[in-house]
């Protein structure tokens, strides 16, 4: 293992890969989807289909490389909110932001997503043998002795059991708990936020399920035992929060993910803000993966063309999906996002060594 991980990082834009449709199904947007390879090597992606009054289902679209860029084919739907915590939400009803893994020791294709129904949002399981067929498992359950806001979102899940801090071999999943901090006096919710110490902004955790009880029972990943914060927010970019974007990819330093900042910008001509989200990259040790070996300096993709910076949120770069692209290089991947919570965007990165 190097001891020093710092490697030369390329993105390039590669547009827009798919806009609503005009379909009622998708009126308030089509954004941050998943994606995986099915067991024939298809590419699928599981966009967030947002229809009028922000309820949102989790789309299936087949995903074929042309000669002149790509050809999108909507299969239905893999989820559409049907239970409790996925219906009734105070801000619209719905399945959002999924991430889907394929983990060979399980032999299943696992969807985490943040389901927002009648207790807030929360985190959510599902999984699938084929990656078109959905099952759900339920909401996640974290230990009371963390003492974490119930609110959560961003999870995604390593590919791969990992050990965790007590050393359990273990299914790790990122997670963000929603911590919210009051105002005091004059001060706006943002400038409240800045004033408190990183490592009480909402920043990345990892959560830690036993792998062998989840081998007897896949309802048991819903148990969580263990959740350590890795990475808070600080004084570069992402100084108001952090979340996770994409599940990890194995490279030869260890994990590689892409993950979402946020800045708030200041207004010229009054005191209020308005947020930025940008993407960068983060790199853990294989085998531990609560140790961070790098972190992007600055943020490597932030909203400069239309699309990311004006739509349902304006100034909005959301990473939610990658996939590893061997035919075009070993270490080069496509990273699909969110584009101002209404289209979705491709780019290409490319590590160097």
């Amino acid at each position: 293992m190097k001891h020093t991980v710092n490697p030369a990082v390329k993105v390039s834009r590669l547009g827009v890969i798919m806009e609503p449709s005009g379909d009622e199904g998708e009126a308030e947007g089509i954004l941050n989807p998943a994606a995986v390879r099915d067991r024939e090597g298809k590419l699928l992606l599981y966009p967030r289909c947002v229809a009028k009054g922000n309820v949102s289902r989790i789309g299936i679209v087949r995903v074929t490389h042309v000669k002149d860029g790509y050809h999108c084919d909507r299969l239905g739907f893999a989820l559409e909110p049907e239970t409790e915590f996925e219906l009734n939400g105070k801000a619209g009803n719905g399945c959002e932001d999924p991430r889907v893994t394929f983990v060979p020791e399980l032999d299943k294709f696992l969807m985490g997503y943040t389901a927002c129904g009648a207790f807030g949002p929360r985190i959510a399981f599902a999984w699938s043998v084929d990656g078109y067929e959905w099952q759900r498992i339920g909401t996640a359950a974290f230990p009371a002795s963390l003492a974490l806001a119930a609110d959560d979102k961003d999870v995604a899940i390593f590919p791969e059991p990992v050990l965790s801090p007590d050393r359990v071999r273990s299914i790790a999943f990122y997670h963000r708990p929603m911590n919210r901090i009051a105002p005091r006096g004059n001060e706006t919710e943002i400038e409240a936020t800045l004033r408190t110490e990183p490592k009480n902004r909402q920043g990345i955790r990892i959560a830690y399920v036993p792998l062998e009880s989840v081998k007897q029972d896949i309802g048991n990943i819903l148990k969580v035992a263990e959740s350590e914060l890795i990475l808070s927010p600080c004084n570069g970019w992402g100084r108001l929060k952090l979340g996770a974007g994409t599940p990890p990819v194995r490279i030869e330093e260890g994990w590689l993910s892409v993950f979402h900042g946020v800045d708030p910008i200041p207004h010229e001509d009054d005191n209020k803000f308005s947020l930025q989200y940008s993407a960068g990259i983060i790199i853990h040790d294989v085998e531990r993966p609560h140790k961070v070996l790098y972190k992007s300096a600055t943020g490597l993709l932030s909203p400069e063309t239309n699309e990311e910076l004006f739509g349902t949120v304006n100034n909005v770069v959301f990473p939610t999906a990658i996939d590893p692209r061997p035919d075009l290089g070993a270490r080069i991947f496509d990273v699909y996002y969110g584009m101002a919570d209404h289209k979705i965007g491709l780019f290409r990165l490319e590590l160097g060594r």
